[in-house]
């Protein structure tokens, strides 16, 4: 008996968030993986594409939660360690670090993508769809930042979309269990470990400003805690966070 949800795989679908939202549309509360060999529409975070060769993971979690959309957000986080869980376990320990909120690089180049999509459900609680992409096999080129494989980093093949999917799953019910029983500090506490550029300059990019300081840390709640240059505190909860990059 596998200590994670069942797993639902597929040969090519459209995108599994969107298989995810139709069934929990249409009543379906999970929890369950559902996982293409081959997506043909698949998103990232802001609409942008997210490509799934052949060879890549591409799998949604469908679950339900009784927690307001701002706390079921974190699952984010919870996602994004059992993706650098995978990494590590595939690559070496300390392989991958976690660029704030979501982003797993592996040797400082983005392998893994991670989309949560929330709706609320009749009985008032809200179904959740998150969304994890890793390159296991290719890379895309065409990227706003390099971007990775875990082909590339390893000296035989990369593992098999399933088999990987089986650490994944794993490790995302270790971490979620954890977040479920001792709330959010265990899984900020875990990010801290492994984060990538705290006490460096970045800059901010917020859906209407551009703030550049000192990224100082993650609130209790995940939000970035930046330093600007005159001295002030900004806490960013929403934007992309560039480190030393064009």
């Amino acid at each position: 008996m596998s200590d994670h949800p069942p797993i639902e795989a597929y040969a090519e679908i459209d995108s599994t968030n969107a298989e995810a939202r139709r069934r929990a549309e249409a009543g379906s509360a999970g929890p369950v993986w559902i996982t293409a060999g081959r997506q043909t529409a698949g998103r990232g975070r802001r609409g942008r594409a997210w490509s799934t060769e052949t060879g890549n993971l591409a799998a949604t979690l469908l679950t339900t939660t009784d927690l307001p959309a701002a706390e079921a957000a974190q699952l984010s986080f919870v996602a994004a360690l059992a993706a650098c869980d995978l990494a590590d376990t595939c690559l070496g320990a300390g392989a991958a670090r976690l660029k704030w909120p979501n982003d797993v690089l592996v040797f400082g180049r983005k392998a893994v993508g991670i989309l949560v999509e929330s709706g609320a459900r009749p009985d008032g609680r809200l179904w959740l769809a998150v969304g994890i992409g890793v390159n296991l096999a290719h890379a895309p080129h065409d990227t706003e930042r390099p971007a990775t494989s875990f082909a590339e980093h390893m000296a035989g093949p990369p593992p098999k979309p399933l088999d990987a999917l089986e650490v994944l799953a794993g490790r995302f019910e270790s971490w979620r269990k954890l977040w479920v029983t001792q709330g959010f500090p265990p899984i900020a506490e875990g990010w801290t470990a492994r984060a990538h550029g705290l006490g460096e300059r970045c800059e901010a990019r917020l859906p209407n400003r551009t703030l550049s300081g000192v990224a100082e840390g993650m609130d209790p709640d995940g939000a970035l805690r930046l330093r600007l240059d005159d001295g002030a505190l900004e806490r960013v909860t929403a934007g992309d966070v560039f480190f030393g990059e064009p």
